[in-house]
């Protein structure tokens, strides 16, 4: 198993950070990477043609071998996973009648493009809610997902993992149903790639979209999206000159050309060669690599193990282990804990977590270890003591 790697950041003495689902914390080497990268864009003069272009080019490999797609050019470089997400509305073709299948709560970006296709369209968004009085829920909640997908679904748009709580879905079995009705299964990966194992091999998204500056430990602005077949003929959501074939001749920029880079290129983001941003998501992501995924998991699995069985004790709800991930946990609070005053202890304690929803989020990462959990129990255990008297 791997040790623990806080060496590799810099944090603050005596601040408890288990929040990475919010922002990470950036690694040493890629604040020099985008040191190097501000050094360097004081002298333009230093910058030549392929920078534009290799940089990105190598980034969108990385990220390529980190979601085991085997054709780079299959990744756009976007500035939000919004911009990805609104690239996918822009080319959806809807019908009155049809219908977008969303889950209760998802993120605000992944429920806007949507909102706005179907009001034009006439279309539904229809919204898979959890069940009320089951706990667990992961697995009744899937269910209904699959059973909420019907002949008239044109697209599903989910994470993941739930940004609220970690509830994982099933990628495997809504791809296959997808499949059987002929709909699209759009993918937000923003929480959970980079902490937890994905393969577009493997769940054959149709576009998966990823904000860079959480689970890719990058910098804020610059995420990643991979585009499937479907989107190999569809309009870009702007128009500029390095998403156009034969950019890369400055001297012939004044011919005007109507072809597009292949595949997903042209779907990169306006001025995507980034001079600072590129070499440090390129940098947070070969050190995911080095790291291996399926490695952080094990490392946060070994770090929430007793924890888990703490707070069970107590009467909080926890998602089961096959219906979650290790990286991002949803801690529901039995009724007689004021989540606000939890909340406003554990900052007074310079423990970083996040309340959304009715769940206190908890996503370490491998600068976490058992310290960690040990004082952030002891601030929920004086909740607990004082209900207890």
């Amino acid at each position: 198993m791997l040790k623990n790697q806080k060496h590799l950041f810099t944090l603050e003495e005596g601040v408890t950070y288990l929040n990475c689902a919010y922002m990470s914390p950036l690694l040493k080497s890629v604040e020099e990477a985008g040191v190097q990268g501000i050094i360097r864009k004081r002298s333009p003069f230093s910058i030549q043609v392929e920078d534009f272009f290799e940089p990105v080019q190598k980034l969108r490999e990385v990220f390529s071998q980190l979601i085991q797609n085997p054709d780079p050019n299959r990744i756009a470089l976007i500035p939000a996973a919004s911009y990805g997400l609104s690239t996918v509305a822009a080319n959806l073709k809807l019908n009155a009648g049809d219908n977008i299948i969303v889950v209760h709560e998802q993120f605000p970006s992944n429920i806007y493009p949507w909102e706005n296709v179907v009001r034009e369209s006439g279309a539904e968004l229809r919204t898979i809610s959890p069940p009320e009085s089951i706990f667990p829920k992961g697995e009744t909640w899937n269910e209904k997902i699959l059973e909420g997908i019907d002949e008239r679904t044109r697209m599903v748009a989910i994470a993941h993992f739930h940004w609220a709580d970690g509830t994982r879905f099933d990628l495997k079995e809504i791809r296959r149903r997808t499949r059987e009705v002929g709909a699209l299964m759009v993918v937000d990966g923003t929480q959970s790639v980079g902490a937890y194992p994905f393969s577009v091999q493997e769940y054959e998204p149709d576009a998966l979209i990823c904000a860079g500056y959480k689970w890719l430990m990058g910098p804020y602005s610059l995420g990643l999206a991979y585009f499937g077949p479907y989107f190999d003929d569809k309009k870009p959501l702007e128009e500029n000159w390095i998403n156009r074939l034969g950019s890369e001749d400055f001297s012939q920029l004044v011919n005007y050309e109507s072809r597009y880079q292949p595949l997903a290129g042209r779907f990169n983001v306006g001025e995507q060669s980034n001079f600072i941003l590129v070499p440090m998501l390129t940098r947070a992501i070969e050190q995911i690599l080095e790291w291996g995924v399926e490695n952080i998991q094990e490392y946060c699995g070994h770090l929430i193990e007793k924890p888990i069985k703490t707070w069970t004790e107590w009467g909080c709800e926890i998602e089961a282990r096959e219906w979650r991930g290790n990286h991002l946990l949803g801690v529901r609070l039995p009724g007689r804990i004021d989540i606000k005053q939890l909340k406003r202890a554990l900052d007074e304690a310079n423990i970083s977590v996040s309340v959304r929803g009715t769940a206190v989020r908890i996503s370490p990462h491998l600068y976490n270890d058992s310290s960690d959990f040990v004082k952030t129990l002891s601030v929920f255990q004086g909740f607990f003591d004082k209900i207890a008297n």
